[in-house]
């Protein structure tokens, strides 16, 4: 991914969010912390994948990264999972304060919502972003509910396919849609986001197992017993990341070239290091 993507990404961003007040202070305090923008990313590189202008899918880019920058912002609060620290930096609750940083939050969900509705004019890619902040709420749930259990390998795939595919998978499929991919394309970029999503929680897990918190700007071993490497040890998490990894390369065998930014992607996130 070039970096005029990510200069593109950042001025829409900045263009979409509001300046003024201490709202929205703590909105783009959490919006621009440092993240690696890998949602967006995604959006575009799905995007050219299809051989299809990035420009006309950076609303939807936007508003992902900003209902993802809201996820973090409520994860991160005293009632769930209490973190003081995310990205090397203070968590918006510490920040600010708790209130502010659940209004943060609501105000990014509710404006990514108004950026999809008005810009893309797509009721197909709103019901699909929808669905998936649905799916991403209700794994949340389940893993909340989970808390201080060992669970079995099958539910824990159901949570994290809920509550970490679900948005990665979201930005391909709405990205597809939007751009009228055909039937088989958007098949075969659904498998493939379905594995990507699978191979990065695995990935998350087996940082969160072997990083220090200075690496990863956050708390660490904070999975306790619902983790990847807790269930399967760090050696079979590796394989089955790798596994992940390799399924989601197979789903785009029919891309060629301009599936490449996809491909790297997929060895960006079982390799990353943070």
């Amino acid at each position: 991914m070039r970096i005029e993507n990510l200069k593109d990404i950042n001025k829409a961003l900045d263009k979409y969010l509001p300046r003024k007040g201490k709202l929205a202070q703590a909105m783009r305090y959490s919006v621009f912390a440092g993240g690696k923008l890998f949602r967006p990313i995604l959006c575009l590189a799905t995007a050219e994948a299809l051989a299809k202008p990035a420009k006309k899918i950076l609303p939807i880019a936007c508003a992902i990264e900003m209902i993802h920058t809201f996820t973090l912002i409520h994860d991160d609060l005293p009632a769930m999972d209490d973190s003081d620290y995310r990205r090397g930096k203070l968590t918006c609750h510490k920040k600010f304060d708790r209130a502010t940083a659940v209004l943060a939050g609501d105000a990014l969900n509710t404006l990514a919502f108004e950026i999809l509705a008005r810009e893309t004019n797509n009721a197909e890619v709103v019901e699909e972003v929808a669905a998936a902040l649905m799916a991403v709420v209700e794994g949340q749930f389940l893993d909340i509910k989970s808390e201080g259990k060992r669970i079995s390998l099958a539910k824990l795939k159901i949570i994290h396919n809920m509550k970490t595919a679900a948005l990665l998978k979201v930005c391909v499929r709405a990205t597809a849609i939007r751009l009228k991919a055909s039937p088989k394309k958007l098949k075969a970029l659904t498998k493939y986001a379905e594995h990507l999503g699978l191979a990065f929680q695995i990935a998350d897990d087996i940082l969160d197992a072997t990083s220090t918190q200075k690496q990863l700007g956050k708390p660490v071993k904070t999975d306790n017993k619902k983790g990847f490497p807790y269930l399967l040890g760090l050696e079979k998490s590796m394989k089955l990341a790798d596994l992940e990894r390799k399924k989601a390369l197979a789903a785009l065998k029919d891309f060629g070239p301009q599936g490449n930014s996809l491909r790297q992607i997929t060895r960006f996130v079982v390799e990353r290091e943070k």
